[in-house]
């Protein structure tokens, strides 16, 4: 049976639920499922003619245009756990990372406890080098398995060979479109009451300041290193610098401060609860959303000298 199918609504797998459809699509769950499939889309656009390709996983920080995708959306679902020896944990990229969290947790593995309530897959978490509260993804990546989308070469890294950065990595800066099949992590055994609480408190946390009401993919802007700040402006949010994990001026103060909060386009609204967060109230469209985020930035080069980046990604 095909694996290759036509014309499907992406809407639903956003977790913003704004979107229209892929001219192709398929979802996989083990390195055979994308060859197959891969293999399909290529008898109908040739590798060298660079045929757009997107790999999506939970949809909990892409904004899909309602036009929507002339392309391949490949769906990640690449899902498997196991406990391996000296405290390591090999992973699915399609997981999702709360359930990698949770796993931690059952088994009394510390080094994921700033992750709680942390929303998406392992494969993203590692493309986009995902953090908060002073952790990142990569502080505890042994090794990334991925596949090359043309050559259907598997290649192996360690942990410095993926260049992480912030919010980045080599899978987001190579030149070559590689498909993340899965990861090791590296723990350390430590008490479970203690690493359940500290991951709670992280969820309690999100649950309280993050507009988890509303259809929304997180923070839509990155947080700004120190460096790119005009001192004026540091100087005048100084008791807002925070270590994530180095010194950043978050976004959300910047775009609070500028009176952002609460500006409609539409059904987009830029949160009142978190700034940093565009929320869908109803049924906001992909226009509506780019509008808010146009706005903000030019509001923030304006007032304070500052480019504000997406964190989110735009297809």
């Amino acid at each position: 049976m095909p694996l290759l199918q036509k014309n499907i609504s992406l809407k639903n797998l956003s977790n913003y639920k704004i979107g229209g459809t892929a001219s192709y699509f398929f979802e996989v769950k083990s390195s055979g499922d994308l060859k197959k499939g891969l293999l399909e889309f290529y008898e109908i656009f040739s590798k060298d003619s660079h045929p757009p390709i997107f790999v999506m996983g939970s949809g909990t920080n892409v904004l899909i245009n309602d036009k929507g995708f002339t392309g391949l959306v490949i769906k990640n679902s690449i899902s498997e756990t196991r406990h391996l020896d000296q405290n390591r944990v090999y992973v699915g990229s399609g997981n999702l990372f709360e359930d990698l969290v949770n796993f931690c947790v059952e088994n009394s593995l510390s080094g994921l406890e700033w992750a709680g309530g942390l929303p998406g897959t392992v494969g993203g978490a590692i493309r986009g080098n995902a953090g908060a509260f002073k952790g990142e993804t990569k502080d505890h990546v042994y090794s990334v398995r991925s596949i090359d989308l043309k050559t259907f070469e598997i290649s192996e890294r360690t942990g410095e060979e993926c260049q992480f950065g912030y919010r980045t990595s080599i899978f987001k800066t190579s030149a070559t479109f590689e498909l993340i099949i899965s990861a090791t992590f590296q723990f350390v055994k430590a008490n479970k009451e203690e690493i359940e609480k500290a991951t709670q408190e992280k969820i309690d946390y999100r649950r309280a300041r993050h507009p988890l009401e509303y259809p929304n993919i997180g923070s839509t802007f990155k947080n700004i290193p120190l460096p790119k700040v005009p001192q004026s402006v540091v100087q005048e949010f100084a008791q807002s610098i925070k270590d994530d994990p180095f010194p950043i001026l978050p976004a959300a103060k910047l775009l609070a401060v500028a009176g952002l909060k609460g500006m409609r386009i539409g059904s987009a609204q830029i949160s009142e609860k978190h700034p940093n967060f565009i929320v869908n109230l109803g049924n906001a469209s992909s226009e509506d959303v780019l509008e808010l985020i146009k706005i903000a930035k030019e509001k923030i080069l304006e007032k304070y000298k500052i480019k504000l980046e997406e964190e989110i990604l735009v297809l």
